[in-house]
């Protein structure tokens, strides 16, 4: 079998798209079945994977300056996809797997991902020149796909009703948390606590993209409720890139950090991620909507409690290992989250659970699964 890549995700700044396609690509370069892999990005091929990069290049403030001007984001489109055909004219021999909603014009079989829906059921949480864009770009990859992949199985049935796309057609193949998620001594994430004036299992935590899907606000209100003393001792940090409509988000998280009990660093680079949750006490994601919900599953593989919502995929993910309430229940969220910082005896078996949870998913399971779907469609042909 010869598979065709694309690795446009793999790039500032890594989200966990980004971070699915990065390892996806790693594991399928050792898997036995395909006999050729290459990687595809704007309109070439690339001779290796490249790292992702931990500062924004030329590309991105380029990619944000088109962002902006809806003109220029259809015209994008438009010469972006014919580049990309007259790149791919000839491949036919090939399986082309877009791993980001995408599709370009391609003679032979093709699979796509569809990470979630929220472009459809959750337009006010996209950038509006966006839209459109996002859209047109879907369904054309719903017409021309031979097979869809999604990252669970909450996704896969919500993109057959939403679609009227077979089930049989759609193929749920759960993503992973990376090696470097693991428990760690105190010594080895001091120096990083220290850069960033934190306490080993002093604080809560909060990774994600800073925007209104993630449910921010409700968060910051309910850690707000929890009693001065404990907000102080166990500050609320959170991290990640500044994303859309994000203005009342940013106002929220400031009033809290001159109240004393929350910090926003910014987007951190990935190689301290892993270190800054290995040395939280909790892990806090009430999050309205997600496909899978990545950062559970990384608080998880290093040990770290979770305070989770119920909704969408993420009870899928966390299984019977996190504390959940529905996304908007400030009383309830404030509640596990007192819990989750003081309940000694939850928080051992929370700890066994969530380990044992993350270990049934790995990234070499969702390169294999990742093939057997390029095999179903290959001999469907």
């Amino acid at each position: 079998m010869k598979v065709i890549l694309s690795v446009e995700p793999v790039r500032y700044p890594l989200t966990g798209i980004g971070r699915y396609t990065f390892e996806l690509a790693r594991h399928l370069q050792t898997n036995t079945s395909i006999e050729e892999l290459r990687f595809f990005a704007g309109r070439s091929f690339r001779s290796e994977l490249a790292v992702p990069q931990a500062t924004p290049g030329g590309s991105h403030f380029v990619k944000r300056f088109v962002q902006k001007r809806p003109l220029f984001i259809e015209t994008y489109r438009v010469l972006s996809q014919y580049l990309k055909g007259k790149a791919l004219k000839g491949m036919d021999e090939y399986l082309y797997h877009g791993p980001n909603f995408f599709l370009p014009p391609f003679p032979g079989p093709s699979v796509v991902t569809f990470h979630d829906l929220s472009p459809f059921t959750w337009k006010s949480c996209h950038q509006p020149q966006l839209l459109s864009f996002m859209e047109k770009g879907i369904n054309y990859a719903l017409h021309t796909a031979s097979a869809l992949i999604t990252d669970s199985e909450y996704t896969r049935r919500e993109l057959a009703n939403y679609f009227s796309w077979p089930l049989e057609h759609i193929h749920a193949v759960p993503l992973a948390s990376s090696g470097e998620f693991t428990p760690r001594p105190k010594e080895e994430v001091e120096p990083l606590l220290n850069k960033y004036k934190l306490r080993w299992q002093g604080y809560s935590l909060f990774v994600s993209t800073i925007e209104p899907r993630k449910n921010i606000e409700t968060l910051l209100e309910a850690y707000s409720r929890l009693p001065q003393t404990l907000r102080l001792r166990y500050p609320l940090i959170l991290t990640g890139y500044e994303g859309w409509q994000n203005e009342s988000i940013m106002q929220r998280i400031s009033k809290a950090e001159r109240e004393g009990w929350a910090r926003y660093l910014g987007f951190l680079p990935s190689n301290e991620l892993p270190l800054l949750f290995a040395g939280a006490r909790l892990f806090t994601f009430p999050s309205h909507y997600e496909g899978f919900g990545l950062p559970v599953l990384e608080a998880m593989s290093s040990g770290i409690p979770v305070v989770c919502s119920n909704s969408s995929s993420l009870p899928e993910v966390a299984g019977e290992a996190a504390l959940m309430c529905e996304p908007m229940d400030v009383d309830s969220l404030t509640g596990l989250l007192s819990r989750g910082l003081e309940d000694e005896t939850w928080r051992e078996q929370a700890i066994t659970l969530g380990l044992k949870r993350a270990a049934e998913f790995s990234w070499a399971r969702c390169a294999a699964e990742t093939v057997q779907v390029y095999k179903k469609v290959l001999s469907a042909r």
